[in-house]
């Protein structure tokens, strides 16, 4: 069993939703993104998300764009990254999902990519371009890999395509709560539950949600829905606000169990 499969069992048994935290790999400068990861793990969360950086990334809103475009102006490239999920894993057993674009994967070689994640301490893949029918060749190099891969679910996904993904998804199946790009929403979409328990009655496979969320409340309204919560860019955002700040550390730990509170139903 995986690490992200055991982490849903424990959290099933404790009749608690996933906190899944969205950070940017090597923002604000490597050392701090390496003590900011910790500090998520410390302060409860269930599942990272670590974002690599990329030049084009269209799923992403402003506020991880810009996280992006410092990281890779600072020199985060794959193999900075690799060393630093290597560094994370060393200090603890919190599954870690690696976020990225198709580009980058093929470009370095996706056997080679999945290799070098499965050495270093990654425990799942999601590439946000990439659809099931072109991801062939990816899942089984994953499988052989021992990766899970997350494919996303989205709002205007037809019956068909969700079944596809759901089909193709290992570790957990990554809801997107509405159109558009990563961002942070006063409200959920009134769509969402019965999107969920559409797909609910298809799978037993976990149901996590994205896109928008950024409050304690957002994740208590998700956590009776669903089986996890990924929030990003609210997240991104105070580390960008307390970047230079002597307590980022804190904050992020105050944010983080905050939020993990809200996920007990």
């Amino acid at each position: 069993m995986s690490r992200i499969a055991e982490s849903f069992k424990e959290l099933k048994e404790r009749n608690e939703a996933a906190l899944i935290p969205f950070v940017t790999a090597g923002y604000p400068d490597l050392q701090q993104s390496l003590r900011v990861i910790l500090a998520l793990a410390e302060a409860g969360a269930d599942i990272i998300e670590l974002g690599i950086p990329y030049s084009d990334p269209v799923a992403d809103g402003p506020v991880i764009q810009r996280a992006s475009q410092q990281a890779r102006a600072a020199g985060m490239d794959l193999e900075t990254f690799f060393s630093l999920v290597a560094g994370v894993r060393q200090k603890t057993r919190v599954p870690l999902v690696a976020m990225t674009y198709y580009n980058p994967v093929f470009v370095y070689g996706q056997k080679r990519f999945a290799d070098n994640c499965r050495q270093n301490g990654i425990d799942g893949v999601i590439i946000s371009d990439l659809p099931p029918e072109e991801g062939r060749d990816w899942l089984k190099i994953a499988v052989a890999a021992g990766l899970d891969t997350i494919l996303l679910a989205a709002p205007t996904s037809t019956e068909e395509r969700i079944r596809r993904v759901i089909d193709s998804t290992s570790g957990f199946i990554y809801c997107v709560s509405r159109p558009g790009v990563t961002g942070a929403d006063q409200a959920l979409s009134t769509s969402l539950r019965p999107r969920l328990e559409r797909m609910r009655a298809i799978t037993d496979k976990p149901l996590c949600v994205g896109f928008g969320l950024s409050t304690p409340e957002h994740i208590r309204q998700v956590a009776v829905l669903a089986d996890g919560a990924v929030i990003g860019s609210a997240l991104v955002r105070l580390i960008a606000d307390n970047a230079v700040a002597p307590d980022l550390l804190d904050r992020v730990r105050d944010f983080t169990a905050m939020l993990k509170q809200a996920t007990i139903r």
